[in-house]
């Protein structure tokens, strides 16, 4: 059957990243997957992603249902305890022979402790990387915990290794999420309708004409704001008078309050550039993005898969602080201002050249063949 790989799935953004690995771990003989999918892409209220993530063929050993509602930190908090206890006992039931998981949410921390109480070896996919937020303590805080490491680039396996880890288990793959990207860029051809397909609420656009994506997520550290900080940037766009596709945001602390920003500001100001989406699949929407004029907001997409495909992006606040970003961002405060000014200067600018700082495209089979090769049974580490 081949050497069990479980891989825990808990956002929409955590499938983007690891999509790619999960087919090569599938076509790869000497491997057999075991998917763990939990949090966040089970609800309904974020877009029922798993639906997406069975539709796409794989076969779903686990669900884990872990999430304490409210979107506060304290909810934060308790949705990583209720995780430690349902990922364990997913865990102990599939006897994996190492698990899989992805980034710096508060999930991928309960996976990592999990697993290391029960003596499962743990991959940390995007490590060594640098951000702004929670999501710093939460990444490095998993580095310590995982056995073997699957970087984005040599800067971020050097942080990883300055950090203890040893250099024989710190490997470049790149980063999955870039696979997708590359796949899409040789048909960037938008062949669907986004609105019959997806549905949503607003407008219907018309996506021959300029467009623009929206996607913001509350920083937890900041979640009190999280209002105030949505609304100025949807000012920001509705004063542009563009046509805008918007995105709802993710399960982190705030969100509650980005999304009551979002009805708020709908029901007010009923805007007829403006479309707003819960959820769509990774390539559908990266299509979408190859196609917009370019993207507003705070994630990590603008920054790493924008930079491959050279999609202007206004990147906003402290989110992703510190993280290296491409000739396509351009950075700015929570200020309506600020962010028009940006979009604006975009708009004249046009697309950009792509940067490949997050991988080649060929991340999935780099990881899949170097999981084949571990030797797992070697339960000490190699020196320097």
């Amino acid at each position: 059957m081949g050497k069990k790989i479980a891989v825990v799935i808990t956002s929409r953004a955590s499938y983007a990243r690891i999509k790619t690995a999960l087919k090569a771990i599938n076509r790869h003989p000497d491997l057999q997957l075991q998917l763990i999918t939990g949090a966040s892409v089970l609800l309904e209220k974020y877009g029922t992603a798993v639906n997406v993530i069975a539709k796409d063929g794989f076969d779903i050993a686990e669900r884990v249902y872990m999430i304490v509602e409210g979107e506060t930190p304290v909810t934060m908090a308790k949705s990583v305890g209720l995780g430690i206890i349902e990922i364990t006992t997913a865990l102990d039931n599939l006897k994996p022979a190492v698990v899989i998981t992805v980034a710096d949410r508060f999930e991928t921390i309960a996976t990592a402790i999990a697993a290391s109480y029960i003596n499962i070896p743990v991959v940390h996919v995007q490590g060594g990387e640098v951000t702004g937020s929670i999501d710093e303590k939460v990444r490095h805080s998993i580095t310590k915990l995982s056995d073997y490491h699957f970087v984005s680039n040599e800067k971020a396996a050097e942080r990883v290794i300055k950090m203890g880890e040893f250099s024989d288990r710190v490997f470049v793959t790149g980063c999955p999420s870039i696979d997708l990207a590359a796949e899409v860029q040789k048909n960037p051809e938008i062949n669907f309708d986004p609105f019959k397909k997806y549905g949503g609420v607003g407008a219907t656009l018309d996506i021959q004409k300029p467009y623009i994506i929206l996607m913001q997520h509350p920083v937890t550290t900041e979640y009190a704001m999280a209002k105030e900080q949505m609304w100025q940037t949807l000012m920001a766009v509705y004063n542009m008078d563009i046509q805008c596709m918007i995105f709802w945001p993710n399960v982190d602390a705030g969100s509650d309050a980005t999304s009551k920003a979002i009805r708020t500001f709908r029901e007010v100001y009923k805007p007829d550039l403006m479309h707003f989406f819960k959820n769509i699949p990774p390539e559908d929407f990266l299509k979408l993005l190859i196609n917009s004029a370019c993207i507003v907001g705070n994630s990590s997409v603008g920054i790493r898969e924008c930079s491959f495909l050279g999609v202007p992006a206004v990147n906003i606040g402290s989110r992703q602080a510190g993280r290296e970003r491409g000739r396509n961002v351009i950075d700015v405060d929570y200020d309506s201002g600020q962010i028009q000014e940006a979009i604006s200067q975009h708009l004249y600018n046009g697309k950009y050249r792509g940067d490949v700082i997050y991988g080649d495209g060929r991340a999935g089979e780099r990881i899949a063949d170097i999981l084949a090769s571990l030797d797992l049974t070697q339960k000490t580490r190699l020196a320097y």
